[in-house]
């Protein structure tokens, strides 16, 4: 079951203080770029570069997922490995808020999530 309209509007708000912070700077952002995505009861953040090949469009990479579980009330937290699979991030594998989530991937200890 996908997340209330009002936690969505949390998350958007949340994701968007995020970005303020994590963004690179204007005049990069044709080049590289950071942005987020929800859907169902997941948050997807991914930078968006060109295409080495065709420069009008557009590569997603992802960066870090994090996954609500209205049963527990927590979410999970997951990172992208090589194999470009989703994996549980073992050091923190849920959080109770979407604020978690975001300060697990700006500080980014290990490096998983933006390498």
């Amino acid at each position: 079951m996908a997340i209330s309209e009002f936690e969505i509007k949390r998350c958007e708000n949340e994701l968007e203080k995020f970005l303020k912070v994590k963004r690179p700077p204007a005049y990069v952002r044709a080049e590289i770029d950071l942005s987020y995505r929800i859907d169902n009861q997941s948050v997807e953040i991914f930078e968006v570069r060109p295409h080495y090949r065709d420069p009008n469009k557009k590569i997603e990479s992802p960066v870090a997922k994090a996954t609500y579980v209205k049963s527990k009330k927590t979410w999970k937290v997951y990172w992208m490995r090589q194999d470009l699979k989703w994996h549980s991030y073992s050091e923190v594998p849920e959080v109770k808020h979407i604020e978690d989530f975001l300060n697990l991937v700006a500080e980014d200890e290990n490096s998983c999530f933006f390498g």
